[in-house]
This record gives C-alpha cells, sequence and structure tokens, in this order.
C-alpha cells in the first residue's frame, strides 16, 4: 500500500484476528475502512441471495464496478474502495497511484473508472502489489472474494464491484464502523458454514 501512496506515517492495514469484542477493542482507531474476504459466493451453493436494498450510485461514494475484462481484481477493487473513501481523511503521495487515480476518476461512474482502471499503464503493477502491508496481503485468488465497508454520512456501505451499486446497511457512524460492518460479516459467515477461509482487514489512519 506505501508503494501504492500511502505514505507510512499516515495510514496502513491491520489484520482482525478475532470478532470478540476484546479483540475489536484493540484494532487500531480510527477505522476508516473494513475489508472481508470470503470463498467466492459462486462457490458455494449455500450463499443467500442478495435480500437488502441496491441504492442508486452516491456522489459521494467511490465505487467501482468490477467488469469481466479486469479478470479477478476484487482484492484490487477493495483496496481501492477503501482508500478511495477515505481520501479525504488521509494526505497521499503526490502523483502516487492512488493519488492520480482517485483525481482522474473523480467524475466518472463506476463503469467508466472500471474501463479507465483496464487502461492504465500502471494496473498491473499496482494489481501485483495490491496494498501489502506486513503480513496483510489482498491477494486476487479466483476463490475468494473481497468487499469493503465504509461509513458515509451517517450510514454503512457494503462496496462489492460484482453487484449494481453500494448496498445501504442503515445507520452508522465514525466510531462504530468497525462493530457495524462485523455484525454483516457474522451473518455472511453464518451463512457459510462449511469453511474456515474467511479474513478481515481494516485500514486505520495513524494517530497524529
Amino acid at each position: 500500500m506505501w508503494s501504492l501512496g500511502v505514505p507510512e506515517d499516515v495510514a496502513e492495514f491491520h489484520d482482525v484476528y478475532s470478532l470478540d469484542a476484546d479483540a475489536l477493542e484493540m484494532v487500531p482507531q480510527p477505522v476508516l475502512a473494513v475489508v472481508f474476504c470470503f470463498p467466492d459466493p459462486t462457490q458455494d451453493a449455500s450463499n443467500p441471495s442478495q435480500h437488502l436494498l441496491i441504492t442508486g450510485e452516491k456522489e459521494t461514494l467511490f465505487f467501482i464496478k468490477q467488469i469481466e475484462s479486469l479478470g479477478n481484481a476484487c482484492g484490487t477493487i477493495a483496496l481501492l474502495h477503501a482508500v478511495g473513501n477515505a481520501y479525504s481523511e488521509i494526505s497521499l503521495s503526490e502523483n502516487s497511484f492512488l493519488d492520480m487515480f482517485i483525481k482522474s476518476t473523480s467524475g466518472m461512474t463506476s463503469y467508466e473508472r472500471a474501463v479507465f482502471l483496464e487502461k492504465d499503464d500502471d494496473m498491473a503493477r499496482a494489481h501485483l502489489s495490491a496494498a501489502s502491508a506486513g503480513d496483510t496481503k489482498l491477494s486476487d485468488d479466483v476463490e475468494e472474494h473481497y468487499i469493503c465497508f465504509v461509513e458515509c454520512d451517517g450510514t454503512l456501505y457494503e462496496l462489492d464491484g460484482m453487484k449494481p451499486g453500494p448496498i445501504n446497511h442503515g445507520p452508522s457512524s465514525s466510531k462504530s464502523l468497525l462493530q457495524d460492518a462485523v455484525n454483516i460479516i457474522k451473518a455472511t459467515m453464518h451463512n457459510i458454514p462449511n469453511s474456515v477461509n474467511f479474513n478481515v482487514i481494516v485500514l486505520s489512519r495513524k494517530a497524529e
């Protein structure tokens, strides 16, 4: 992530080793985004169909469609969703990949951002290095799927490039983002009982 434009002294990703309340208390705050990795829904017949409200594209949300030509880029897209929606909270390195990508696509639709990402000369390098920070890696394993949770204007949104748009999960706040996301994550895990392949990562801003 640092090589893509997030300064080391500004923010970093952290693994969440347990979803128990005590463990969540130890996660560095403030949390800016929550990334959830789980078995690809198409790989598990028990995964329920989506029943939550799909919102229209919200102008204040940074959302990217995962078009077919991008391949299995959900890890990269989850990173872009996390950083893109925390852009006002962190100072990216000037002219870095993330800085240029977010600035260049700020007025685009989710589909236009996907096409821009596909054609970007730096995309391959960004795809390969997709936000490695210490032991935390966002890979694009074909059997795993990544989604991102963010809080925007008092609402929790799920950002999944495979879906038509952001999913509204109801009221939230910057302070409750992690716990609110974990509640949704636990429900998803419950509906995929035959797997232990889950991982939760947070993007946290470093204390000044």
